[in-house]
């Protein structure tokens, strides 16, 4: 690694923590945008996700497979692929045009859940299809209504639905094409710490993006470390 390379990481380590230290307006703005944007969409697809996989793992009709398929395709989408197609829907002169979500955080939430949800889908099916399938059997046999059995599985398989969360999330706090397709990363509004960092390599400015680099990965390891840890005490106590 070269010096100028070297130099850029530490300045852009030292502005990550005068930033933070200092409470820099901007960056404190868009590091909670982007918390807020990421974790509503995880917690849409978790809504989405985890029920789909739940009939998707206990439920055979036809058809059943193919939609499988699309999940696991879904699980490795593009995620410019997916910001293209939400920004048809939702552009002005789109079908869903006349609700002015274009350019909004709403857009980008849209999109986010979008890509985070057939992750949490694929996830959850291969959760809950490592249940014994006898368990099943015994809890309806003991008059569980529909609703209780879906919620005792869920917690049976919920080591690997907390891993299908954390993948979600992992999957949109890290994303940046779709956020600048339907976002524009406009200042103030929807720009969030992906979309900064672009902006900014892209203005010559590759020590502040590192800074931003280094604000992302330290938002993303405290949420997974509370995933974590709620994902192991569940494990202390099977």
């Amino acid at each position: 690694m070269g010096e100028l390379q070297m130099e850029w990481i530490l300045q852009g380590i030292r502005d990550a923590i005068l930033m933070l230290l200092h409470g820099d307006k901007e960056v404190l703005r868009i590091t909670l945008l982007t918390l807020k944007v990421s974790c509503t969409a995880t917690l849409i697809s978790i809504f989405i996700g985890i029920p789909i996989g739940y009939i998707l793992a206990f439920h055979d009709f036809f058809g059943r497979k193919l939609i499988v398929s699309m999940v696991n395709l879904g699980m490795g989408f593009p995620p410019t692929v997916v910001g293209l197609w939400v920004y048809i829907l939702i552009a002005r002169n789109g079908p869903l045009g006349g609700l002015e979500l274009i350019y909004t955080p709403t857009a980008i939430i849209i999109a986010q859940a979008v890509i985070a949800s057939p992750i949490v889908m694929g996830f959850s099916v291969a959760a809950f299809q490592q249940i014994n399938s006898k368990m099943k059997t015994q809890i309806l046999s003991l008059g569980a209504s529909p609703i209780q059995l879906m919620l005792l599985l869920v917690r049976e398989a919920r080591l690997g639905l907390f891993a299908a969360v954390m993948a979600g999330f992992g999957g949109v706090i890290s994303e940046v094409g779709a956020s600048m397709m339907v976002g524009g990363n406009i200042k103030g509004d929807t720009r969030v710490l992906t979309t900064a960092m672009v902006m900014e390599v892209n203005k010559g400015n590759p020590e502040v993006a590192i800074a931003l680099s280094v604000i992302l990965l330290a938002l993303a390891y405290l949420v997974v470390v509370v995933l974590t840890i709620n994902q192991q005490r569940g494990r202390s106590i099977q």
